[in-house]
C-alpha cells in the first residue's frame, strides 16, 4: 500500500479566512450606510429647500398665481412650468412683474440665488417640468459654430433680429435681444418658451442643437465691429435712415456754403 500524506492546515488559516469576511462585510456595510445617509440628507435638503420656496412663493407670487399656483385672472398656472421657468423668469428680474403690460421685461433681480433655488424647487415639486440646466448641457466647448449659425438664422433670427438684438413684435410685444443674456438663461428659454417665445424640445431642437446656437450668440456678443459704428445692429433700415439723414444735413449745409460763396 502506498501511504498517503496528509497536509495539516496552519492553525491561524481559519483565523485569517474570518478576520478576511468580517472586513469585507465591515467595509460593505460601511458603503451602503454612507450611501443611505447621504441619500437621507440629500432628500432632508430637498425637502428643506420646497419648504422655503413654499414660503417665498406664497408672499411673493400668490397674488398673481394663485395660492396654490393654479392661475388666477392676474397670472398663468405654473403648475408643470418646472424650474427653469422660474429660474429665468426671476433670475433674469422679470418676475415678480413690476406692472401689468403687453409683455415683462427685464429687471433687478428681487431674489438671491438661493432663494430663486427654492422656488424652483417648490414648483418642480408641483409636478414634473423643464429642469435648470446642467453645467454639462450648457459647455458648448465642442460645439460646431457654424452649424449654430445656421440653427440661429433658421429658428431665430426671424424675431430676435440677425444678430440677436431684438425686434418689434404684434400688440405690443417684442422679442429681446439675447446677446447680454447668460449661457443658463439662452438654453432654459428655449426649453420653456418664455411669453411668445414658442418651446424649442428635444424632439426640436436636440441639446446638442441648443449648444451650437449657444455658441453663436456668445460670438454674436464677443464680436467686434470692424466697419466702425455699429448703430445698434439691428439692420438695414436703420443704417440707410442714418445715412439718409446725415447725408441731407451735409448737403444741406454744402448747398448754404456755396451759396454764400457765390453772393
Amino acid at each position: 500500500m502506498t501511504s498517503l500524506s496528509v497536509r495539516r492546515r496552519h492553525p491561524l488559516a481559519t483565523a485569517l479566512v474570518v478576520g478576511l469576511g468580517l472586513l469585507l462585510v465591515g467595509g460593505l456595510y460601511a458603503a451602503v450606510g454612507q450611501a443611505s445617509e447621504a441619500g437621507a440628507a440629500s432628500a432632508t435638503s430637498t425637502t428643506q429647500q420646497v419648504s422655503e420656496g413654499r414660503q417665498l412663493y406664497v408672499t411673493g407670487c400668490s397674488s398673481c398665481h394663485g395660492l396654490n399656483a393654479q392661475s388666477t385672472s392676474n397670472g398663468p398656472t405654473l403648475i408643470g412650468a418646472g424650474a427653469a421657468a422660474v429660474d429665468f423668469q426671476v433670475g433674469t428680474g422679470r418676475m415678480p412683474l413690476a406692472a401689468p403690460g403687453a409683455q415683462a421685461a427685464r429687471g433687478p433681480v428681487s431674489y438671491t440665488d438661493e432663494e430663486i433655488a427654492s422656488l424652483g424647487a417648490y414648483i418642480a415639486s408641483l409636478a414634473p417640468g423643464p429642469a435648470v440646466p446642467t453645467a454639462e448641457q450648457l459647455d458648448y466647448a465642442d460645439a460646431d459654430l457654424a452649424q449654430g449659425g445656421v440653427l440661429f438664422r433658421t429658428n431665430c433670427a426671424s424675431c430676435h433680429n440677425f444678430a440677436g438684438k431684438g425686434g418689434a413684435l404684434t400688440r405690443g410685444k417684442y422679442a429681446p435681444s439675447v446677446v447680454e443674456s447668460t449661457d443658463k438663461h439662452i438654453y432654459e428659454a428655449m426649453i420653456t418658451g418664455p411669453q411668445a417665445m414658442p418651446v424649442f424640445g428635444n424632439n426640436t431642437l436636440t441639446p446638442e442643437d441648443k449648444q451650437q446656437i449657444t455658441k453663436y450668440i456668445r460670438t454674436l456678443a464677443d464680436s467686434p465691429n470692424p466697419g466702425g459704428l455699429a448703430l445698434g445692429r439691428v439692420g438695414p433700415v436703420a443704417e440707410g435712415v442714418f445715412v439718409w439723414v446725415v447725408g441731407i444735413i451735409v448737403l444741406g449745409a454744402a448747398a448754404v456754403w456755396i451759396g454764400a460763396k457765390v453772393s
